[in-house]
């Protein structure tokens, strides 16, 4: 297998209000809601840079489809991190997320690795790291997934 990640999908409860946040709030682009002809495929995608996509599936479909049970999850089972080019960026996408009705989970401010970096969670609880690495410029314009 080559190590390459194109597609993340995020199960949310409400696929208009995320499709709201990700898009209106978040400025995300997308072509909106479809395969609503399909029972469980109505999803929304996302483009986002280097070819990844994001995707919001219902977690009712997600789990109809796999076969496993809804269950309970942990904010804190993993994080999506979206790397900036400075302090100031941060505290931007923080604002707008803020704005856009995230959940502040913990301000931006100096991380104890020498960046700077805050959290937020959208509206179905997925955690969202924002953070300047200067260690790491080359990461500064792409989302990547941290597994905690």
């Amino acid at each position: 297998m080559r190590p390459r990640i194109s597609l993340i999908t995020l199960g949310v409860a409400d696929l208009e209000r995320a499709l709201a946040f990700y898009r209106d709030g978040l400025g995300l682009p997308t072509a909106g809601i479809m395969g609503t002809e399909f029972e469980i495929g109505a999803v929304a995608f996302f483009e986002l840079e280097s070819g990844l996509r994001l995707a919001l599936w219902p977690r009712t479909s997600l789990a109809a489809d796999t076969g496993l049970p809804v269950g309970v999850s942990s904010p804190a089972s993993f994080s999506l991190a979206h790397n900036v080019a400075s302090r100031s960026e941060v505290d931007a996408v923080m604002a707008q997320a803020a704005r856009a009705g995230a959940r502040i989970v913990k301000p931006a401010q100096q991380a104890f690795w020498g960046g700077y970096a805050g959290y937020f969670q959208d509206p179905d609880g997925h955690l969202w790291e924002v953070a300047f690495n200067p260690d790491l410029a080359s990461l500064a314009t792409h989302v990547i997934v941290e597994r905690q």
